[in-house]
């Protein structure tokens, strides 16, 4: 590709509410490296909305015809789990690049299926696993190359997200009660999370797990409908990470105060803390700022590290937004396309992550220790 900037198709474009209202229009426009030229929704009103907000120049009801635009280098699938299938299919048999958020799919032999579609077809293919390229991730885990922490003993995972408090979902919402859409929190939170602690201390090696259900029913808030779930709300994990270190997850919904997220990591000479904050802190690890807290040399106690600039990929209005991971993605995304570099993660990794997750739910479901798929 040229230096023009690249032109992204997005496939979910909602102009009231969704991920790629929240993060990748904003992220996408604070890049100079990017062009939002089309948008795709079900309903022609919302397309044309979306369009004349969101400054495209093409909307779509139909994702085939996107993906197949001229103007289209990119197609992001932003939708519900359980289309993104068919939609990323649109973009493979279209021969477009096709950037997809996490998960990929509801299960991983979907996920598997579309995997080997996509090197059939020579197509490149990306994941939205964001938590990776947030600058405190980046930043941590070089120092704990350098040996910052000295050889690293454990991490302690806390990921606390205030969804379906009270009993209540948004009725956009309502549709990850159930299991079998595969976008609940072990697939969300756990898959973002999980990733991450691979991403910063290597693989998870086996593991033992328990998932649970401690409010199996909601009240749609608009309507009033009850619903039952089935997809836990409590996800626990005790792992053994290949490189020698033991690592705990608690990762839980439904959570009335005090939503967040704290990464620890402890090594032999010192210890370091990824934490939540900001108005994103309440969501995990997938959007917005992580701070990155450290033992002070001979003291014990905690201080923050500031980030240095050369974790800050994109440029100054991109670093206010909310999804800035999102940006920070994307930015490495450009230069990938433009190279033929494989800074970020593709379908290979979300396949992986896929059966990750399925082993914590067969440790779940035997009461045994697994291990890693």
């Amino acid at each position: 590709m040229t230096s023009d900037p690249i032109r992204v198709g997005i496939v979910g474009a909602n102009p009231e509410r969704g991920w790629a209202l929240r993060a990748h229009v904003p992220a996408l426009r604070a890049l100079p490296e990017f062009a939002i030229t089309a948008v795709s929704t079900t309903r022609e009103e919302s397309a044309r909305e979306a369009a004349a907000r969101f400054g495209a120049a093409h909307a779509f009801t139909d994702a085939r015809r996107l993906a197949a635009h001229p103007d289209v280098d990119l197609v992001v699938v932003s939708v519900k789990v359980p289309h993104h299938a068919e939609l990323i299919e649109a973009a493979l048999d279209a021969g477009t690049p096709v950037l997809c958020e996490w998960p990929l799919a509801r299960t991983t032999e979907e996920a598997q299926g579309l995997l080997d579609r996509a090197e059939a077809a020579g197509v490149r293919h990306f994941m939205g696993l964001q938590g990776r390229f947030a600058p405190g991730v980046a930043y941590a885990r070089d120092l704990i190359a350098d040996g910052r922490v000295g050889r690293v003993t454990s991490a302690a995972v806390y990921s606390a997200l205030g969804k379906g408090a009270g009993g209540t979902l948004p009725v956009w919402s309502a549709y990850t009660a159930d299991r079998a859409n595969g976008a609940g929190l072990l697939e969300v939170v756990g898959g973002h999370t999980l990733d991450v602690v691979e991403h910063l201390l290597g693989d998870i090696g086996a593991l033992s797990a328990m998932l649970s259900v401690r409010l199996p029913h909601y009240t749609v808030e608009e309507t009033g409908e009850k619903i039952e779930a089935d997809t836990p709300d409590h996800v626990l994990v005790s792992a053994a990470l290949d490189g020698g270190a033991v690592a705990s997850a608690h990762l839980q919904v439904v959570k009335v105060t005090d939503a967040r997220t704290r990464i620890e990591i402890a090594g032999t000479e010192g210890d370091l803390a990824l934490v939540s904050t900001g108005p994103g802190g309440p969501y995990g690890v997938q959007i917005g700022e992580l701070r990155l807290l450290g033992t002070a040399p001979g003291s014990g106690d905690w201080e923050e590290l500031p980030i240095p600039d050369r974790y800050l990929w994109v440029p100054e209005q991109a670093r206010a937004i909310e999804a800035v991971n999102v940006a920070q993605l994307y930015a490495r995304l450009a230069d990938d396309l433009r190279t033929g570099g494989r800074t970020v993660p593709g379908f290979h990794e979300g396949v992986r992550l896929h059966r990750l997750l399925d082993t914590v739910r067969r440790s779940d479901a035997t009461g045994t220790r697994r291990p890693a798929a």
